[in-house]
């Protein structure tokens, strides 16, 4: 049984994993910016090394936070449906309709599908 705590508990792990994801994207192109300065400025390679793994693994935390937050959006869906059936009204259902809205635009501009 969906509940109206559980629909806002739903609704801010999904804005919480779209902020995680801006915040890995910023991290990536300030750390690839870093790499190619220790490039181009010719840093021991030890350090641009280390550097390129620093990058690596940012990059790697995209495509978890792809996969986590289309997992948080499907489970967002069924819950507003379960608690739209049972002809809830309010505030937090307006909400997680606007969430559900805005995820799925940055997946329609990111070119991911849900």
């Amino acid at each position: 049984m969906a509940t109206v705590r559980s629909l806002k508990i739903k609704t801010g792990t999904c804005r919480r994993i779209i902020k995680e994801l801006h915040s890995y994207e910023k991290e990536v192109e300030r750390e690839a910016a870093k790499t190619a300065d220790m490039k181009q400025k010719g840093a021991d390679p030890y350090d641009l090394k280390q550097q390129e793994n620093v990058l690596s693994e940012s990059r790697m935390m995209i495509p978890d936070c792809h996969k986590r937050l289309e997992a948080a959006l499907a489970d967002l869906k069924a819950t507003l449906v379960e608690l739209e059936e049972s002809d809830q009204k309010g505030v937090e259902i307006d909400e997680a309709r606007s969430t559900i809205m805005e995820v799925e635009r940055f997946f329609e501009s990111s070119g991911s599908e849900t």
